[in-house]
């Protein structure tokens, strides 16, 4: 080592020993000091994370819980239901307030439950809308356009059948009795000769000629609560229907397609029994407004015998169909079927 190396070491070495005591202590506390922050803040940090987290589990939990507390709005009840005829029991146990089954061919009344009640009717109404046109003879294959005035403006019902469509009478007629197709329905009444007044005034005197009494009709759909008959009305209804070839092809139609220009639209039938191998149905029309509940009519024929079918103001989207299958097992079970009261 050269003598100026020497010198340097040594200038170094003295000047460490020249440092005092508490600066060495000072700089350690500092150092300390410092990493204890860096801790600390270090831990801030995940605190602050950790709570920001859990802060997050409670309000979606009651937000969940006040979600499932909300109150639901309770379905409106129909005029059955106001005036107490799901209170009365029956032997089947039907679903349907009113029911009433009779057979065709010999008058008998094999069931019959609060079968003078008067209620709305729903789209059963268009068994007559169908039988005035049917009777009246006017051309089907005159082309008729849907208006603005075919808009149910009572229920606010949709359809598919656009403003501006045009489709001949019978396709009106079909998509009317097959698919309860509302503006179909009103389209016919409205371009019956004479106008909607005249149609809707035929339609009540068809049924005073049926002495359907308890019966009154105010439009050809069935949208308004105000169309109201009897079980033992709409069965005399249905006799009269299932005499017309007609009525009988459309309304158990399984299913229809129309074409409009670039579009095809399809439908199917609005009761499913139409389909059912174990159930031969020469008419049949549903109907449901929340005002009449589910309602059905049909004309069939069970272990030979030829009955008409009635069932109004029913609980359940399927319930009306279960009480026709419960009446036809009954029938098909007795040689003679009793009367039930």
């Amino acid at each position: 080592m050269n003598q100026l190396a020497r010198l340097l070491v040594f200038f170094a070495v003295s000047m460490a020993l020249l440092v005092p005591a508490s600066h060495a202590a000072t700089s350690k506390t500092a150092v300390a000091k410092t990493t204890k922050s860096v801790k600390n803040v270090k831990n801030i940090k995940k605190t602050t994370v950790t709570k920001r987290v859990k802060s997050k589990r409670p309000v979606a939990a009651v937000a969940r819980k006040t979600t499932l507390a909300a109150p639901r709005v309770p379905a409106p009840q129909s005029y059955g239901e106001i005036a107490g005829l799901h209170q009365k029991s029956d032997a089947l146990d039907l679903k349907s307030s009113v029911a009433y089954v009779i057979d065709q061919d010999t008058r008998e009344v094999l069931l019959r439950k609060n079968d003078q009640a008067v209620l709305p009717i729903a789209s059963l109404t268009k068994l007559m809308t169908g039988l005035i046109i049917n009777e009246a003879n006017l051309p089907m294959d005159e082309m008729i356009t849907i208006t603005q005035d075919d808009v149910d403006t009572e229920k606010g019902s949709s359809s598919r059948l656009r403003v501006g469509t045009v489709l001949s009478r019978g396709e009106l007629m079909h998509l009317a009795l097959m698919s309860s197709e509302n503006r179909a329905a009103h389209a016919l009444g409205r371009s019956f000769p004479g106008g909607l007044d005249v149609f809707v005034a035929r339609m009540n005197e068809k049924a005073r000629e049926l002495q359907m009494n308890d019966t009154r009709y105010v439009e050809p759909t069935g949208l308004s609560s105000k169309n109201q008959s009897s079980a033992q009305d709409l069965a005399k209804l249905v006799n009269v229907a299932h005499s017309e070839a007609t009525l009988r092809e459309l309304s158990t139609s399984p299913n229809y397609e129309v074409s409009l220009g670039d579009r095809t639209l399809q439908y199917r039938n609005t009761n499913r029994l139409v389909n059912n191998p174990r159930w031969e149905i020469g008419l049949q029309k549903t109907g449901y407004i929340s005002e009449a509940g589910r309602c059905l009519v049909m004309q069939t024929k069970v272990a030979g015998r030829n009955l008409i079918m009635v069932f109004l103001d029913s609980a359940g989207k399927l319930s009306r169909l279960g009480d026709a299958e419960r009446v036809r097992k009954w029938v098909e079970t007795l040689a003679v079927a009793p009367k039930l009261h």
